[in-house]
Parts: C-alpha cells; structure tokens; sequence
C-alpha cells in the first residue's frame, strides 16, 4: 500500500471511528433522558391525587405537568362527546372517548374516558354508560399532542380526531369561546362502567428504552472498525516489507 493511500485510509478510518464514538455517546445521553423521563412518570403517577385546582396551579407552574395524578368531581355533558382515533393497548382499533366534565364550581375538563372498539363509538350502543349524575373521576394530567408527518387531518364536521387538539376539540364543542376549557385533558383511570364501555386505563406508562442497547451496538461497531483498520494496515505493511 503507498503512502497515499495509507493517509487516505487512516483519515476514512478516523472520521468512521469517531462519528460511530458519537453515535455512541448520544445514545447514552438519550438513555440519561429516558431514564429521567421515567422516573418523572412514576413518581408523578404514584402520588396521591390532587384537587382539579391544584392540578391547574402545578400544570402553570411546571408548564407541563404530565402524569400528576388528579381527582375532580362533576357532571359529563355526553351530548358533546368526541372521538380520538386510537389502537388499544390489546392492538384493537377505535376510539376514545373525550367528554367535557364540569365541576360544581364551573370549571371545564376535557376527560379521555377511555377505549372503545369501532361498534361501540356511538352512545347509543353503550347507553348504560353514560353517567347522567354527578360523577368522580381519577386520572392522570395529559397535556394536548401535536401532529407528526403521519397524521391525518383531524375532520371536524364528521367529528374524527388523530390528534389531541385541545383547542380545536374545545371550540367545536363551545361555539364563540364562552367556555373556559382547563388547558389540558385527563385520561380517567379503570374502573367498572356499566356495560364495559369506555374502558380506562388506557395511559401507557411503560416507555420503550432501548437506548443502551443501541449504544452498545454503536460502541461495538466502533471497535470492529478499529480492528479491522489496524488488522488490514499491519497486513499491508508486513506484506510489502516481506
């Protein structure tokens, strides 16, 4: 091998190792956010539930307060209901059901009462599930979500959702704005709904962290290059001295 090409390979080789060295390291620093992100969840999750008020003050003062464990009391307003597209966490297809619930004190919250499957979207087929008194919900604070590449549009008029438009789900249900709508949802917790439907408990807390592995893999491939680099130059060079 001629001294050019030796410079040429080791440069190739260096840039390699050290892109592979960084793809490694960012993993690691994914895996540090992760874990953070996690531990966030489960400590916010497991806490005894606040007050709806709270909730608010805690939300505006962390500006996202996700996964605070909340309790509220009041009336769902079931004529307004409003369909989320979703996959369950059993990997069927159809719809949450998000209905405003208004407290004694008139308060506004968009409750995520849970899963239903495509047959049951329309009230009628779960008509025994539509608490008409005053109810008490537990769940956890969801903050609205917002589209990626992939995501239909959300069809107001045909009321179909793919996204989680506070604002948008806010005005279709209150024309004009005279309604103040608390600035995020609550995903209600399981509990027995008469006629099984919807179905909470659907909030995934589990969060696929897979980024070790991943910087393991980047770190290996790292030092086959070094290998094979110094394997391939010590061939050439004791090939050409021979």
């Amino acid at each position: 091998m001629s001294t050019p090409a030796l410079i040429r390979l080791t440069v190739a080789a260096v840039i390699g190792f050290a892109i592979l060295i960084w793809l490694g390291m960012w993993q690691l620093d994914r895996l540090e956010w992760k874990e953070r992100i996690i531990e966030r969840i489960e400590t916010r999750s497991e806490r005894k539930p606040v007050t709806l008020e709270r909730a608010i003050e805690i939300d505006r003062k962390l500006r996202d307060a996700s996964y605070v464990a909340v309790k509220v009391e009041g009336r769902y307003h079931n004529d307004l209901e409003r369909y989320l597209y979703a996959i369950s966490r059993d990997g069927e297809a159809g719809w949450h059901v998000i209905t405003p619930l208004e407290t004694a004190s008139g308060r506004v919250v968009l409750v995520d009462r849970g899963f239903v499957p495509l047959e049951f979207r329309d009230p009628k087929a779960r008509e025994v599930g539509q608490f008409q008194d005053v109810v008490t919900v537990a769940g956890l604070l969801r903050k609205p979500g917002k589209p990626d590449l992939f995501s239909p549009d959300n069809d107001v008029d045909a009321n179909q959702w793919f996204t989680r438009d506070l604002g948008g789900m806010s005005r279709s249900m209150f024309p004009g704005g005279t309604v103040d709508v608390v600035p995020f949802y609550l995903e209600a917790g399981a509990t027995e709904v008469p006629g099984g439907w919807p179905k909470g408990g659907q909030t995934r807390l589990e969060l696929p962290n897979k980024h070790l592995q991943y910087a393991l893999t980047w770190f290996s491939l790292a030092a086959s290059l070094l290998v094979i680099y110094v394997v391939y130059v010590w061939s050439a060079i004791t090939g050409r001295r021979s």
